[in-house]
């Protein structure tokens, strides 16, 4: 993800920084997914996460962690998620008035059995099965692979030895407790060092007021346009902008039993950050943020089926459809570059090099 991720904030730290640690601690070849598909829900996010790797055409095989080490029961939850008996089958549990999520769990016992379902009760396995759905439907000849997540759970506030959640970790670094112990050397000093510039951590309550002004000038008819929204909750948000203070104010006084806080909080920030429902279903490039001497090599064999992002001039080469999901992203970053004590330089995607390590 770049500077907005998928719980509907700000990156606590950029993907600038993001890119360079994660290439110093192992990774080849850093790609960014764009901004309307990394806020969205787990569906959209795996299917434009899948999309890119599947376009890049050089890859065999997708590892991903779950609270699982199986990966055929999450692979057999997708074939069925992916059927046209599950839209059947899910037609009534919607009915009872209960989340998309809820209706989901409940119709995957009635078909696969209790022990399947639960499956849809762990967070990294909800997104594992998106990544396998995302796979069958776009017809890709990619493995999925999955590795056990241990000792942590997701969001989990308690550390187990060396490990935490990276929700404890982004607490605890916000409040300026040591977090050495749970993050490789480069990562601690890099956030250290931007602590000292105040450029960390990152976070969308800078612009609390601007998000709410943003929202509250909007008509019915444009929130209506903003992806995920649906069922009137457009009239709930409009109505709460009117009163709440903050943003979380906000979240709070909308928020329903179909509506979890984390869906409201990506439908308020891809209003404010101008994401709309008519863009292009999957990524239409492949934006290259960074890459070691092994990743070059994998560029080098790679097969591309969408143009490739590499420097600021290659951005000439886009359609005018894959060009405003670039600028939508530029215009996004140049917000992020506020949502810090001291901001950060605006356009750094025209400006900042690719990240070679």
């Amino acid at each position: 993800s770049g500077n907005f991720v998928q719980r509907g904030e700000a990156a606590v730290l950029d993907k600038w920084s993001r890119t360079r640690l994660a290439l110093q601690n192992g990774a080849a070849l850093v790609m960014e997914l764009p901004l309307p598909w990394a806020v969205a829900g787990a569906e959209k996010f795996a299917r434009g996460g899948i999309s890119l790797l599947n376009a890049l055409g050089c890859v065999d095989t997708l590892t991903f962690g779950s609270e699982t080490g199986d990966t055929a029961p999450l692979m057999h939850c997708a074939e069925y998620l992916h059927s046209d008996v599950f839209n059947s089958d899910i037609r009534p549990e919607i009915a009872k008035g209960v989340s998309f999520a809820a209706a989901r769990t409940e119709a995957v016992k009635k078909a696969l059995g209790a022990e399947t379902a639960e499956l849809l009760t762990k967070p990294n396995c909800i997104l594992g099965i998106e990544y396998c759905k995302a796979i069958l439907s776009l017809n890709s000849n990619i493995v999925p692979q999955t590795v056990q997540r241990i000792a942590i759970d997701h969001d989990s506030d308690k550390a187990h030895g060396a490990f935490a959640s990276a929700s404890l970790i982004r607490s605890k670094s916000a409040e300026g407790e040591e977090i050495s112990s749970y993050v490789p050397v480069n990562t601690a000093v890099c956030i250290r060092a931007l602590q000292k510039e105040k450029q960390y951590p990152a976070s969308l309550s800078y612009l609390d007021r601007a998000v709410l002004a943003a929202v509250s000038a909007m008509s019915p008819e444009d929130l209506r346009r903003v992806p995920d929204v649906s069922e009137g909750i457009e009239n709930r948000i409009l109505a709460a902008a009117e009163t709440a203070e903050t943003c979380t104010g906000l979240f709070d006084a909308v928020k329903t039993k179909r509506y979890s806080h984390a869906r409201i909080r990506r439908i308020v920030l891809s209003a404010y950050l101008g994401i709309t429902n008519d863009l292009p279903n999957l990524p239409p490039y492949l934006r290259i943020l960074g890459m070691t001497s092994c990743g070059a090599e994998i560029l080098h064999k790679a097969k591309p089926m969408l143009p490739i992002i590499a420097r600021p001039a290659d951005v000439k080469k886009l359609s005018p459809e894959a060009r405003r999901v670039f600028e939508l992203e530029v215009r996004a970053d140049n917000l992020y570059s506020l949502c810090t004590k001291h901001r950060r330089p605006a356009n750094m995607d025209y400006t900042e090099k690719l990240v070679r390590i």
